[in-house]
């Protein structure tokens, strides 16, 4: 079995970049997300459905066409949070606007040595640092504050004897801009062992959006934090700043510097062959099914059942044209060497010389239907190697 080419038009091209750009960012997406194994079970079907079309495997394409039929809803039913978060981020990236430069912010400093006291003294507390996405509804109750982030006032409501000292304190920049807020509790308990209901807010919050959330034990008095779904604790305050530098960094990015063909290259090239080679296999399985071909091949004549006592000196011609027509997939797995035109030649013994070729003596893979042959006859050479006996009149 060999792979015969297919002229791809430029629209059908732009069709198949752009399309395997689409699984690129969904590849890449799923891998950040908790339901990444589900995406990959999936991508295995896909790839087993295209393969099962092309080598014709029916039972098993008809049993995954039934479940990529209502496959758009199981994609909504998975990945219900996750599509929020995507359409939350395509709307954000359309509405964005220059983000201001992390140099000008002063958070950095104050967080630092607010949280470092309030861990030494073994004061609980919860700050959330909102990242590019919208946490506003994942948040319940708080209260509007709009003051300036300083280290009197941050201690001042995480006092345990403030009303507010429980809940979140919402930071933007250099602003408090809530405190008070209650997050969503994380179920990750595989995370969340020997560790308190803060710590837990913190994870919920960090596994349904990018935000940066920072905890500090009141039992053990040490920071962590939570990022993109995983709980860390942090070692010094060393590492507390790097942390928030490189927060600020990803909020307020500068103008990148790396040109655009290098970062293509390196970055998740892994992700973007199985991408391109998904999007090449499913244009082959769907674009091509709905488009008829005509693809001409030079085809040999083979004479079967010459007579006996004849010899084949010449066919003329030796080959003809054939004109096939069926979909490009049926062309891309396909063989040109098994096409055959069989001339019967068991009428020559009664002198015949000229026979006639039909879609019938074409022999060629079910998939395809004979629509021209050209020349339609051939003509045969004959040498008799013995002469037959006369009868002797008695």
């Amino acid at each position: 079995m060999s792979f015969s080419f297919i002229p791809i038009e430029l629209s059908e091209f732009f069709d198949i970049v752009l399309f395997a750009a689409v699984l690129y960012m969904a590849i890449v997406w799923l891998k950040s997300t908790k339901a990444g194994l589900v995406g990959l079970g999936i991508f295995i079907l896909a790839a087993i459905y295209i393969l099962a079309r092309f080598l014709g495997l029916q039972l098993i394409a008809w049993l995954l066409q039934g479940f990529f039929a209502v496959f758009v809803v199981i994609i909504v039913v998975i990945f219900q949070e996750e599509l929020r978060q995507v359409f939350e981020k395509m709307a954000l990236w359309s509405l964005r606007k220059k983000a201001p430069r992390a140099a000008e912010s002063r958070a950095t400093d104050v967080l630092v040595e607010t949280l470092d006291d309030l861990a030494k003294d073994k004061i609980g507390a919860l700050v959330v640092l909102p990242g590019s996405q919208p946490i506003d509804r994942h948040i319940n109750g708080g209260i509007r504050l709009g003051g300036l982030l300083t280290e009197p006032l941050l201690k001042s409501i995480f006092d345990p004897h403030s009303a507010g000292h429980d809940g979140a304190v919402i930071v933007e920049k250099d602003e408090i801009v809530r405190f008070a807020a209650h997050l969503p509790l994380s179920k990750d308990f595989s995370q969340l062992s020997r560790v308190g209901t803060r710590h837990s807010a913190a994870l919920g919050l960090s596994e349904l959006t990018d935000a940066l959330c920072l905890v500090v034990s009141e039992e053990r008095g040490v920071i962590s934090y939570a990022k993109d779904g995983r709980l860390q604790q942090i070692r010094d305050t060393h590492e507390l700043v790097s942390l928030l530098d490189e927060f600020m960094r990803e909020k307020y990015p500068a103008k990148p510097k790396v040109k655009l063909t290098t970062q293509l290259l390196r970055e998740n090239w892994m992700e973007k062959a199985i991408a391109v080679g998904l999007a090449v296999g499913l244009w082959f399985v769907f674009v091509p099914g709905a488009k008829v071909s005509e693809i001409t091949y030079q085809v040999p004549v083979r004479v079967t059942n010459l007579p006996a006592g004849f010899v084949l000196e010449k066919v003329d011609p030796p080959q003809v044209r054939v004109a096939f027509s069926a979909t490009r997939r049926s062309f891309f797995l396909f063989e040109p060497k098994q096409l055959e035109a069989t001339l019967d030649a068991s009428l020559a013994a009664l002198g015949r010389r000229t026979f006639r070729l039909s879609e019938g003596d074409i022999h060629h893979p079910s998939g395809l239907s004979v629509k021209e042959i050209s020349p339609q006859e051939v003509k045969l050479s004959l040498r008799a190697t013995s002469l037959p006996r006369q009868r002797k009149n008695g």
